[in-house]
């Protein structure tokens, strides 16, 4: 079974860092893109950022205090997110393009998302 695991939200006070992982699992051939998204209590789902093996895109309310970075071997994705806002309490949600089900005709290329970590920034 294909799942994507997150971890290391938590409470911070503004200002603070916090760094969340997203661990993919199960059999994989390989990864594609991947991204992390987030969703505040009454607001739509946003895009935070995204990575490739060529290139790291970051929404603006994000760019400069958050990084995305991954390791390939270990099939994990990470957000390190410092100065954090109060704005950026939500839960953060990663999600991934990965090549499953492989057999002598190819692989599928399947999108998946994780179960959610909650991020609070509050003094």
């Amino acid at each position: 079974q294909v799942q994507l695991v997150e971890s290391g939200g938590g409470l911070v006070q503004p200002g603070g860092s916090l760094r969340l992982s997203c661990a993919a699992s199960g059999s994989i051939f390989s990864i594609n893109a991947m991204g992390w998204y987030r969703q505040a209590p009454g607001k739509e789902r946003e895009l935070v950022a995204t990575i490739t093996s060529r290139n790291t895109r970051y929404s603006d309310s994000v760019k400069g205090r958050f990084a995305i970075s991954r390791d390939n071997v270990k099939k994990t994705m990470y957000l390190q997110m410092n100065s954090l806002k109060p704005e950026d309490t939500a839960v953060y949600y990663c999600n991934a393009d990965l090549e499953v089900g492989c057999s002598g005709y190819g692989c599928h290329l399947r999108n998946y998302w994780g179960q959610g970590t909650q991020v609070t920034v509050a003094s």
